[in-house]
């Protein structure tokens, strides 16, 4: 079971698709956990939450979304956030490392956009809508596709909500050797 060392906090990672970037040209981030992860202690980080924000690198970072893809493309963008370093690549669905997932879908021709996004929680105790991760970084990773980026800069922004705790011993353990697992 978990037990909360702190309230919840929010951190940040953003990454950047250059203009013109072709569809399947791929992004990474990383955010270093280290400062929040001890296993001596057997404290992770539960996440409760991850929001994933698109903005048009204009001046003022505001701008029509259709204004993300070139001309009149019709494709997305898509971001997955993970506790295990994909080498800039996307996972499926079915990987353990998996941590949430989004996608802007844009058509030009209509000049409409619709997000999507999933997260997938852990199963322990009080926090079992959280995501417990007890590796030190977490890894964002975004890219176009069925299209190229527009003109501009398109930024990506993962905001995690996210609080200190502490597992006991078997939670600890099993959320270890899964994260060893995945990454073989």
């Amino acid at each position: 079971m978990a037990k909360s060392k702190t309230g919840s906090f929010w951190l940040t990672e953003t990454v950047t698709l250059p203009p013109t970037s072709a569809s399947g040209d791929r992004v990474a981030g990383t955010l270093d956990l280290g400062a929040y992860v001890d296993v001596g202690d057997q404290q992770a980080i539960a996440i409760e939450q991850v929001d994933f924000i698109h903005q048009v690198g204009l001046a003022d970072f505001g701008g029509e979304v259709t204004s993300m893809l070139a001309a009149t493309d019709v494709g997305g963008i898509t971001t997955q956030l993970t506790d295990l370093n994909p080498g800039g690549v996307f996972v499926r669905a079915d990987d353990n490392s998996l941590i949430a997932s989004g996608t802007l879908n844009i058509n030009q021709a209509l000049g409409t956009a619709d997000a999507d996004s999933d997260f997938y929680p852990d199963n322990f105790g009080k926090l079992e809508e959280s995501r417990m991760v007890v590796n030190d970084s977490l890894f964002l990773v975004t890219g176009v596709d069925a299209a190229a980026t527009g003109a501009a800069n398109v930024f990506v922004t993962a905001r995690i909500k996210a609080r200190i705790v502490k597992l006991n011993t078997k939670d600890w353990m099993s959320i270890a050797i899964q994260s060893t697992a995945s990454d073989n």
